[in-house]
């Protein structure tokens, strides 16, 4: 009975055991797949704060830079929230790493930790089970043998005393007890020894194998334990790391937002769409009441000395001529004509003009250094081809370089080009500056008609009309507009149409190729519908009704007075 209760208590305990560890790996991996999802959920976080990113801050072009102050510093917030996405990724990869990925093989270690220390435990229990059958089946059999001593000492008794029992049987009963009373003493023996080794074997168990598996389990709990509060750890400084670079970002993305200068935006968006003209004179002052008929009391109108008026009138005719012409030039709040876009930028106020062409000569030089650079090198390795033939051959070099000179010369045209052009542009403005500056000195500001290029006549009483041509060759024509097809198409798809301002008379037959210019025959009487801005280029209607742009030099120009606007 006491054997019963020891070995039931020890396997009772190893049970207990058994689920407990099994328990604590459940419990481990259970927090190694929290962390899995966590790391997850960070990956997709970052992830998409880059598609956020990417959204709205695509590629763009050199043209494209943004220059607003308010532009650039969302531009700058969203590389901050890129940094900062890029943190949410590190700290992903060291939950990944540090956590995740130790936890799962930390797990596999003491799988097979547990199963290494059950399997001793069940061996020694087993080892315990062998040493009691062993002193149980030589118990047993020496009770089964001192049973079978008894009844042989019971016969040989019996026989002994009968007097009727032979010499022989007494002696046959005499044996038979000797030889089970021998074999009694040796199963007293052998169950002696088989007691004392099950009790030495069974204190063993109990005092030095059990014990020692358990601490051994023990053991394995306890650093199971430990390893979880490691992770632990180890999870808060995989955030921990990251908050001084992420603290970097908002202070970053605070910055921005105090780098927003509403000023500069501003002088910047006058910069960009500043336009150089003048605006427009004075509308002069029209007198309907010169053909009125006054009597002596009230002709103080009619009978006053021209000299003495305070408005001199202005026929009607000029006056509505100037306002056709004002018209096209009050574009704050109207809708601005859309023109051509030219080589020289003509089609451009003066300002934006200006600074179209010294970008452009800028890029030009930036390239010409590049072919320079390229060309000078070509040469020095043509010189050490020349001094050392077995590296190459310098002949191979030649086309290069000889394309390369023909690109040089061609960038220097380029660029000449575009410098006269503007030197044209930055004399315009000079000169449109002394004569604002001369008349501002003679307070005095002319009522005639302003020219494209911003200048006055004085002479208002003798109509536009161009010099007749007679040259000996046709004259060149201007640069062709290089516009967009649509663009130009949506520029005559107005509901109202120019009026007409004059007409013209063509010197000379022209074809017109690119989209947006008139043909015309020589001799042929066309209407001026826009004057020429300084481009080169006048715009006119044919008797057909279709419009478009003519060489200004191939046609005599006549600006009607009397023009009504039809």
């Amino acid at each position: 009975m006491r054997r019963d209760i020891f070995v039931w208590s020890g396997e009772d305990q190893f049970e207990n055991l058994d689920k407990h560890t099994q328990w604590g790996i459940d419990f481990l991996e259970r927090y190694a797949k929290f962390v899995k999802e966590r790391l997850d959920i960070e990956q997709n976080y970052a992830k998409q704060l880059r598609n956020l990113v990417k959204k709205y801050c695509p590629k763009r072009s050199k043209d494209e830079e943004p220059r607003f102050t308010s532009c650039l510093s969302f531009y700058s917030i969203m590389g901050e929230l890129n940094d900062y996405a890029g943190q949410r990724e590190v700290v992903a990869e060291e939950m990944s790493h540090k956590v995740y990925n130790e936890l799962m093989r930390y797990s596999q270690e003491l799988k097979a930790e547990r199963k290494h220390h059950l399997q001793e435990g069940r061996k020694a229990q087993q080892f315990l089970d062998h040493c009691w059958k062993q002193m149980d089946n030589s118990k047993k059999k020496f009770e089964r043998e001192c049973r079978e001593a008894e009844k042989a000492q019971m016969t040989y008794d019996r026989l002994d005393n009968d007097i009727n029992a032979t010499k022989s049987e007494v002696e046959k009963a005499k044996a038979q007890l000797y030889t089970r009373t021998h074999m009694a003493d040796e199963s007293k023996n052998e169950y002696a020894a088989q007691l004392q080794n099950f009790n030495g074997e069974q204190w063993k168990h109990f005092n030095n194998s059990i014990p020692q598996i358990f601490k051994n389990l023990q053991g394995m709990d306890e650093r199971r334990t430990v390893k979880l509060g490691e992770t632990y750890r180890s999870f808060a400084e995989a955030e921990r790391r990251v908050i001084p670079i992420i603290t970097k970002c908002l202070d970053g993305m605070v910055s921005a937002a105090k780098a927003v200068d509403e000023q500069r935006d501003s002088t910047i968006v006058v910069e960009s769409f500043k336009s150089g003209f003048e605006p427009p004179g004075d509308f002069p002052f029209e007198d309907f009441s010169q053909n009125l008929s006054r009597t002596g009391s009230d002709g103080t109108i009619s009978n006053a000395p021209k000299g003495e008026r305070e408005l001199a009138p202005v026929p009607r005719s000029e006056a509505k001529h100037t306002i056709s012409r004002g018209k096209n030039k009050l574009w704050l709040f109207g809708k601005k004509p859309k023109i051509p876009s030219l080589e020289d930028f003509s089609h451009l106020p003066p300002e934006q003009r200006r600074k179209r062409l010294q970008q452009k000569i800028d890029e030009l030089n930036r390239e010409l250094q590049k072919e320079t650079d390229q060309r000078d090198a070509l040469n020095k390795m043509k010189d050490v081809y020349e001094k050392n033939p077995q590296m190459g051959d310098p002949n191979s070099l030649q086309p290069k370089i000889s394309e390369t000179n023909c690109n040089i010369q061609k960038l220097r045209s380029e660029i000449h080009k575009n410098e006269t052009w503007l030197s044209e542009v930055e004399g315009k403005q000079s000169s449109r500056g002394d004569r604002r500056h001369s008349a501002d000195n003679h307070h005095h500001t002319p009522h005639g008609r302003e020219s494209p290029e911003g200048s006055y006549n004085d002479d208002t009483s003798q109509e536009h009309q161009t010099p007749h041509h007679t040259p000996q060759h046709r004259p060149a024509q201007p640069a062709q507009p290089n516009h967009d097809p649509h663009e130009f198409d949506d520029e005559f798809d107005d509901d109202d149409p120019l009026p007409v301002i004059g007409h013209c008379k063509a010197l000379y037959s022209f074809h017109g190729q690119n989209e947006g210019t008139l043909t015309m025959a020589e001799d042929e009487v066309l209407y001026i519908i826009e004057e020429d801005k300084g481009d080169g280029w006048t715009r006119a209607r044919k008797q057909s009704g279709e419009e478009g742009y003519v060489p200004t030099s191939y046609v005599e120009i006549t600006i009607e007075k009397n023009s009504k606007g039809s």
